[in-house]
């Protein structure tokens, strides 16, 4: 959300340096003496100013969207048997079978044992993979922590 308002307010500015430009463009028409430049020079800086607020958009809104939509493919695509997984809907269970041709997995949710059979596309997260890879970066930070002194966040005396 703080990056919309950002990308709004940073619009927003832009499109006052636009219309101002615009301003200045038509104000120097009449004291140049050439009409073709000053006409070039204005369709220049109308139509500049706008693909860049293209770009910047798609560099912060729509890159990172398309990024994280395709981790969630993958990590669906990945699912396995007895990974504990969550659903758009919030309902946590375990993949008990992932059914591949169908697209489907059978998930087993609560101490009753009630089977779901959902799309792939309804899991949202995969506890089991995330809980791995924390594990894995506390071991990393663990190892570079032991290789390397630890400091006391007191200046050395020289």
């Amino acid at each position: 959300m703080k990056k919309t308002a950002k990308a709004f307010a940073f619009l927003g500015s832009l499109g006052v340096l636009t219309s101002a430009g615009s301003i200045t463009a038509f104000a120097s028409d009449s004291t140049t003496a050439t009409q073709g430049d000053a006409t070039g020079a204005a369709l220049f800086s109308t139509l500049i100013l706008p693909i860049l607020c293209l770009v910047f958009l798609y560099f912060i809104l729509i890159r990172p969207q398309q990024k994280q939509d395709k981790e969630t493919r993958e990590m669906q695509k990945n699912l396995q048997v007895g990974d504990e997984v969550v659903t758009i809907g919030g309902i946590v269970g375990i993949v008990l079978r992932v059914e591949n041709n169908t697209e489907t997995v059978i998930i087993e949710t609560g101490s009753d044992r009630l089977k779901i059979r959902l799309k792939q596309d309804a899991i949202r997260e995969n506890v089991t993979a995330r809980e791995l890879a924390a594990a894995e970066k506390a071991e990393k930070e663990k190892k570079k922590l032991a290789n390397n002194p630890i400091s006391t966040g007191k200046p050395k005396d020289e």
